[in-house]
């Protein structure tokens, strides 16, 4: 199910500055993130990825088992500690809740992350990350089975780590995301 997380104007609405400019040169230059829903033996988990346009690699998410603003706000955390002091990138999201809050947009501009949202109810503007929940869906969830939500908690950290360094892209010359960085790092 796809988790609906906006709820209407409840802070500011950021422009779209990536306007679907999915490239990048360079790691930390384009950040997107969005929320998702897994419903499983009558519970709910919340996942919050950021992924990094440069090489497709989840440089940061968090779960939790409800979609309270803490669900974004401990994945921006670990996001911030993946940032050199040169770093300002741009950040797109929807326009759900969490992206309009003061305290969200306070911490970005704190890193010298430039905010920018989708257009309302366009989902192509976040396609990367949608992207993303997709593969994710039906490459763990839709083919396994789980006997708890817990279970099911730990398969995805275990996907997250695949997906970064073993699922290897063509767009990335037949490397994983990581692989890719690292070889790109080795490489200058």
């Amino acid at each position: 199910k796809k988790y609906r997380s906006y709820r209407g104007k409840v802070g500011k609405i950021a422009p779209n500055i990536l306007e679907r400019d999915f490239q990048a040169t360079k790691p930390n230059e384009k950040w997107v993130t969005d929320v998702t829903e897994f419903h499983l033996h009558g519970e709910k988990l919340y996942l919050s990825p950021v992924l990094d346009l440069y090489n497709g690699e989840i440089i940061a998410y968090n779960v939790e088992k409800r979609p309270v603003y803490a669900l974004v706000s401990k994945m921006l955390d670990k996001a911030f500690k993946r940032l050199e002091d040169c770093d300002t990138p741009i950040l797109h999201s929807d326009q759900g809740w969490h992206y309009q809050m003061k305290k969200y947009q306070h911490a970005l501009k704190e890193h010298r992350i430039t905010q920018s949202m989708s257009r309302k109810g366009n989902c192509l503007d976040n396609a990367v990350i949608e992207n993303f929940f997709g593969l994710l869906k039906s490459e763990l969830l839709y083919l396994e089975e789980f006997n708890s939500m817990a279970h099911f908690k730990e398969e995805l950290e275990k996907y997250i780590h695949y997906y970064n360094h073993k699922r290897i892209k063509a767009k990335l010359k037949g490397m994983s995301p990581i692989q890719y960085r690292t070889h790109a790092k080795e490489s200058a």
